[in-house]
């Protein structure tokens, strides 16, 4: 079978049942059904059962399981049942059981981020172009190529306007190559041409970087070049977080911490005891085992997991759709926010509003010098600068498609954000003609002549001077500002670059456009000035019109604050970097300018957020520590390089996603506080009864603790609603640890105020038990009742708390009705345990009378206006300080 590069169109579009203006609907469905969705095929997702034996490798839980061995042979030689071996075993395979369910509840909503981030295409379909998921391609599909657009699938070229693809992904050539329409041969002998020559296709994986193209889809989904490598792409790890890193590497050195004071608790027992007897080992054994069941905090990870997973997908709810979970930790360290003009500070509807010049020559030129397209409304679809000259022609008797008709396309040289200009060539009655559209004073530079009046003039400096004072006077106003020039040949041009095209022209005029401002934008900037957070607008527009535009909006209140790229060019990077302060407004700028202000700022120590949505933004994002990508306006580069991607474009979005990410981090920590603080407490407790010579807990009481009274509690801090003062604190510093902010001394604090709680509570319930005022030794059942009672409602109550480090609990206006939920449950748990008899004898505990009861509960209580106390006095030497 021939290869498609090797085949002439005709021969290759009939063999693949389609035409130059693609399938029908009908033809992509069943095409559908038989190719199946043009998706690579990733690695294999674990079964529930391999999740479920995962779970239980977990070092926790072999310990736990040899536990329960234990415990089986301590009762067998004691004659007595094996209810606290078969808990530990219920309790084991629940927390297997939560780990498995949290696990698929934070991948499935990282899988619903990346459908909502989903490669999309420009396709042909029943003639007309439309935008489509990229996996609903089928062989026979047309899709339509722009710069900054990723190849959706492999395909032959059908057209190509100065065409160039960046395929380093597959030939590892990092240089663009330049396609061609040609027909390519097999030398005598040649089995296939070499990818990286094939100068006629396109593959799925490599990305259009330069000019504009139209290709035929031969192939899709794992039968493209990308999917017989698709093996070795499918293995890739899943991202961490730092903090998540931070907290693993917490964990290991708790464990091997705890290893260390069991062996020493599990010695010091048994040389307490006076004998090694097979029971008294055993016996030992168990309680270091309590001790080491109490110190790991083994929901830690997975919870953050989870609370993370959550976090993000509320994110996605308020449009900031997040493509890496390190851009979360990152959002509440911001400090600058550098961001476009267009379509991001406003609203990128574009209308004409204003024009100079000859009007039918003027839109003509605007329509034609255009890659906009009039859709079965009449409306211009595309990008919303060239749609509003394409509706501005409209509107002017003059359709697109018309004029395309009576001057077709022949010739171009795309726009490029460095020359800031396009041309176009059109065939006429008379010969060629050239139209080039850009910025006025990139455009005037080019200009030799003058249209006026339908007499071509030459163009004087003092006309010069004049246009560029049209062009200023706009500009203030706060108007896009675009210039229009052409050029006749009597025969087709012939060029290598745009310069060659782009000299001697006629200019034509000047058309002036309103992009109206975001009415929520104002806000958003004085939210971020609260916030201490620096709003900086970087455009490429004319310096008038950004100063113009970056007042209304408070950026800037000078002039003086504004710099244009030419003004960059003239400043070294050191010098940018003492100066980069000064300036709230960058216009005129190129992309590496972008890259170079990022650069000054992180210089200065500042966490920078950047936007971008051309396919020349991909570097600034990258050396921005947040970079952010346009949903809508945005190039398929810009998305794939983006740590975070706006849904609506919109400014206010990254403020409100800044908000989140701060909301989520306090979170995080409220979690880690709790946790850390209950188990803290529970070593304490064991540690501290051992060394007195009682037993607080058994490992079954605080495996229950652990399951139910830490996690779900832990869970529900997670969706805590933001603190008021959220966005009027400063952000925080990067380098901050999980304990900055007092939280280190607030977790060994509250660590040991909840040991205290319990432990009087367990020898108040010996002294009611034993009917004196006494130090319990050895067991005492009413002892351990209470302090189970005691210690789980406490660690509840306590992460009420925790609804803020630092202000009273009692001040907040917000309710977390997650965290009633697991108090209340956990209540009705705790207290079936404690009075549902069958339950009571498994985990060894005694009826305890309504006094004890009582007197437990409010032992607990306790915990509230104790910490509250503590956080009056924190506030107020916070106040003095």
């Amino acid at each position: 079978m021939k290869q498609a590069y090797t085949q002439p169109l005709a021969e290759l579009l009939q063999q693949l049942n389609t035409s130059e203006n693609g399938l029908t609907r009908q033809q992509a469905e069943e095409r559908l059904q038989q190719y199946g969705s043009n998706k690579l095929r990733g690695a294999p997702k674990p079964t529930l059962l391999q999740r479920f034996v995962a779970q239980l490798k977990d070092p926790m839980l072999l310990i736990l399981l040899a536990a329960a061995v234990v415990s089986g042979v301590t009762n067998y030689l004691a004659g007595e049942d094996f209810a606290e071996a078969a808990i530990i075993l219920i309790v084991v395979l629940l927390n297997a059981v939560l780990g498995v369910f949290q696990e698929s509840k934070a991948e499935a909503a990282i899988e619903a981020l990346q459908t909502m981030t989903a490669a999309t295409c420009k396709v042909l379909r029943d003639g007309h172009q439309t935008v489509l998921h990229s996996d609903e391609l089928v062989p026979g599909d047309v899709v339509v190529l722009e710069a900054g657009d990723s190849v959706p699938a492999d395909g032959r070229l059908l057209e190509s306007a100065s065409l160039k693809i960046e395929e380093a992904a597959l030939t590892g050539e990092s240089v663009p190559v330049t396609k061609t329409m040609e027909l390519l041969g097999l030398a005598p002998g040649q089995g296939e041409v070499p990818l990286a020559d094939r100068k006629n296709m396109c593959y799925l994986g490599s990305t259009v970087v330069y000019g504009r193209g139209r290709a035929v889809i031969t192939a899709t989904g794992m039968q493209t070049e990308m999917g017989k490598i698709a093996g070795a792409l499918a293995g890739t790890e899943d991202e961490q977080t730092p903090l998540q890193r931070r907290l693993d590497e917490l964990g290991r050195t708790l464990s091997k911490l705890v290893l260390g004071i069991c062996v020493f608790i599990f010695v010091f027992d048994l040389v307490a005891a006076g004998a090694f007897t097979l029971e008294s080992v055993l016996s030992t054994f168990m309680v270091a085992v309590s001790l080491a069941v109490a110190a790991i905090p083994e929901g830690l990870a997975t919870v953050v997991t989870v609370v993370l997973s959550i976090g993000v997908t509320n994110m996605s709810k308020r449009k900031a759709v997040i493509r890496r979970l390190t851009a979360v930790e990152t959002l509440g360290c911001t400090q600058v926010i550098c961001t476009d003009k267009t379509g991001t500070l406003t609203q990128n509807r574009m209308t004409v509003v204003e024009h100079h010049g000859d009007t039918r020559e003027l839109a003509t030129a605007m329509a034609l010098c255009n890659d906009a397209v009039l859709n079965e409304e009449g409306q211009a679809e595309g990008e919303p600068t060239e749609a509003a000259l394409v509706n501005f022609a409209v509107a002017e008797g003059l359709p697109k498609d018309r004029l395309q008709a009576e001057q077709p396309r022949v010739g171009e040289a795309p726009f490029d954000s460095g020359r800031k200009m396009m041309s176009t060539v059109h065939k006429t009655a008379q010969g060629y003609i050239q139209y080039t559209k850009g910025a006025p004073d990139v455009v005037l530079q080019r200009c030799t002549a003058y249209l006026e009046n339908g007499t071509v003039h030459p163009l004087t400096e003092e006309k010069r001077a004049e246009l560029l004072a049209q062009n200023k006077a706009m500009a203030d106003r706060a108007l896009r500002v675009l210039a229009a020039a052409e050029r006749h040949w009597p025969q087709k041009p012939v060029f290598d670059t745009p310069e060659t095209l782009e000299q001697d022209l006629c200019f034509v005029g000047l058309t002036g456009m309103i992009d109206p401002v975001r009415p929520e934008v104002q806000d958003a900037i004085a939210e971020c000035r609260k916030a201490g957070i620096r709003p900086v607008m970087i455009t490429g527009d004319h310096k008038d019109t950004a100063v113009a535009i970056a007042k209304q909006l408070q950026i800037i209140d000078d002039p003086s604050q504004a710099v244009t790229g030419a003004e960059l060019d003239a400043l070294s990077d050191e010098e940018l970097a003492r100066a980069v302060q000064q300036y709230g407004v960058y216009a005129r700028v190129q992309p590496e300018h972008k890259s170079r202000i990022v650069s000054a700022w992180r210089s200065q120590g500042a966490v920078t957020a950047m936007s971008g949505d051309g396919v020349n933004d991909a570097p600034s994002l990258k050396k921005a520590d947040i970079g952010i990508g346009m949903g809508i306006t945005g190039t398929d580069v810009t998305k794939n390089v983006a740590d975070m991607v706006l849904a609506d474009d919109n400014f206010a979005t990254i403020v409100a996603a800044v908000e989140e990410g701060r909301r989520i981090y306090d979170n995080i920590r409220k979690s880690i506080q709790f946790l850390l603080a209950s188990n803290m407490s529970e070593v304490l407790g064991v540690f501290g009864a051992t060394l007195l010579g009682f037993t607080l807990l058994n490992p079954v009481h605080l495996l229950f603790i652990n399951l139910i009274t830490d996690c779900f509690p832990a869970l529900a801090l997670g969706m805590e609603p933001g603190e008021p003062d959220t966005m009027s604190r400063p952000p925080r510093r990067a380098s901050d640890g999980i304990f900055a902010g007092g939280l280190g001394f607030d977790i060994a604090y509250q660590g040991v105020l909840i040991t205290a709680i319990t432990m009087t509570s367990y020898i108040i319930g010996h002294c009611i038990e034993a009917g004196a005022l006494e130090m319990p030794k050895g067991v005492s059942p009413d002892g351990m009742t209470m302090a189970f009672l005691t210690m789980s409602m406490c660690e509840i109550f306590h992460s009420f708390n925790l609804r803020s480090q630092r202000k009273s609990v009692f001040t907040l206006h917000t309710h977390n009705v997650v965290l009633w939920g697991a108090m209340l449950g956990s209540l009705v748990l705790t207290t079936a345990v404690l009075e549902i008899p069958a339950i009571a004898r498994m985990f060894g505990f005694t009826p305890v009378t309504m006094e004890e009861y009582l007197i437990a509960l409010a032992l607990a209580l306790l915990v509230i206006p104790i910490v509250e106390g503590i956080k009056w006095i924190q506030r107020r030497c916070a106040r003095r300080s």
